[in-house]
């Protein structure tokens, strides 16, 4: 693909002109080579951002993030896979009880998942909290947890759409992160190369999620279903609430914990309830839809698989979690119903009182977070025990509590968003 020029392709899209499938593969391409400078591939993005793309752009522009590495190849596991991605959010730990439910019912699932940064917690770094657990893992023991045990939840290889790290960094730095096409191809082009034959998406809106506009969320679900089905792999989007928080904890430990509450059949019946139907749209995308994970939650299944997948990397699911060296307890201000409890603020709390980082290279406390008594909706008394903040540092306890100030909702004219908004399976 000899005889472009970076200079043409950047004004080329400056001026709104479609771009060939050529020129895309040749300036993702030389990028990720070190041929085109961050300089020129930072004014084509900023073109980018003004001036969009076309379907037929943006799915030449993710085949070109997955060609610039590796795309597994998972068919001598001998069973349907499935994955799932979610744009992330405040105690977001669904993938957590998900994954080892749906290898529970007989399909494979290849979980490439995240860090924490800012607000919104990562998978990774909750795991991290379960002592010996490790989230690097070669290929070849990847493939063999997969086949085994049926569940990996792990960090992605460099080999993974090498392309999207060094455009993802890039976007970080230069004001493009917000473009609904550069975002679905960042994501689609590393979930399309995990090599599963079923993915479903979980877009999040409200404030605790990156989509906080409802009808930018289903954009960006629609142009993710679309780039999935471009590329021969079954999606499907949930667009999902994330004007509160999921559950009764937002941290690392604590949702380690509220976790394995649901894989013994308890827990909060929203987490119960989007882990659900999460499972059921995974195992119908894989061709498994006679089953029911609830029956795998009832009779102990799942939890069987989670301390299999755990143990497979090198953790102890027996092991107690970590536990704040300091809390703080706050109260419900008034006597009443629950109405509001903001996510984007509770996030921030945890976020300042160490279980999320500002940088990636930050390390973050497993026993930071926050947790709750009341989900919304629920009777609440004026000064009874409604969150307890949970810390290693009682320095960071003061500039938490400033993020929750006007959090908290009670009998308030808020009208909560319902848990499922929208399901979307054609563009």
């Amino acid at each position: 693909m000899a005889g472009f020029d970076a200079i043409d392709v950047i004004r080329a899209k400056r001026d709104g002109h479609r771009l060939s499938d050529d020129q895309i593969r040749w300036v993702v391409a030389a990028y990720t080579q070190g041929v085109v400078p961050d300089e020129q591939m930072s004014a084509l993005l900023m073109a980018l951002f003004f001036r969009g793309m076309s379907a037929d752009e943006l799915s030449a522009w993710t085949r070109a993030m997955i060609d610039s590495g590796e795309r597994k190849d998972l068919s001598s596991l001998g069973r349907p896979t499935a994955d799932k991605h979610s744009t992330g959010g405040v105690g977001d730990k669904i993938t957590l009880p998900l994954a080892p439910l749906v290898a529970a019912c007989g399909v494979a699932v290849p979980q490439l998942s995240g860090r924490g940064l800012g607000h919104t917690g990562g998978t990774l770094d909750k795991l991290e909290s379960i002592p010996g657990w490790r989230a690097d893992v070669h290929e070849e023991a990847y493939l063999r947890q997969l086949r085994d045990v049926g569940a990996v939840i792990c960090a992605a290889g460099d080999d993974l759409a090498p392309a999207d790290k060094k455009l993802y960094a890039l976007r970080d730095v230069t004001g493009t992160v917000e473009s609904i096409p550069l975002i679905a191809s960042s994501i689609m082009s590393k979930k399309i190369a995990e090599g599963a034959d079923a993915l479903v998406l979980d877009v999040k809106t409200g404030s605790g999620a990156f989509m906080k506009n409802t009808d930018d969320a289903r954009t960006l679900a629609r142009t993710m279903v679309g780039l999935g089905a471009a590329a021969g792999v079954r999606t499907v989007a949930l667009v999902t609430a994330m004007d509160r928080p999921l559950g009764r904890s937002a941290g690392n430990a604590v949702e380690v914990a509220e976790a394995v509450e649901v894989l013994a059949g308890g827990g909060p019946a929203d987490v119960v309830e989007l882990t659900l139907v999460l499972a059921r749209e995974m195992l119908a995308g894989a061709g498994r839809d006679d089953v029911d994970p609830a029956d795998a939650l009832r009779d102990g299944r799942a939890m069987d698989v989670w301390r299999r997948m755990i143990a497979g990397q090198g953790g102890d699911p027996d092991a107690p979690l970590p536990r704040p060296s300091e809390t703080h307890v706050v109260t419900a201000p008034a006597t009443g119903t629950l109405t509001r409890l903001d996510a984007f603020s509770l996030g921030v709390a945890a976020w300042r009182l160490g279980a999320g980082r500002a940088r990636k290279e930050d390390p973050v406390s497993a026993a930071a977070g926050v947790t709750w008594t009341a989900g919304i909706g629920e009777r609440v008394t004026a000064g009874s025990p409604l969150l307890e903040l949970h810390t290693d540092d009682g320095g960071r306890i003061p500039r938490a509590l400033e993020a929750l100030e006007g959090a908290i909702g009670v009998d308030s004219a808020d009208r909560p968003l319902p848990l499922v908004l929208e399901r979307i399976d054609t563009v």
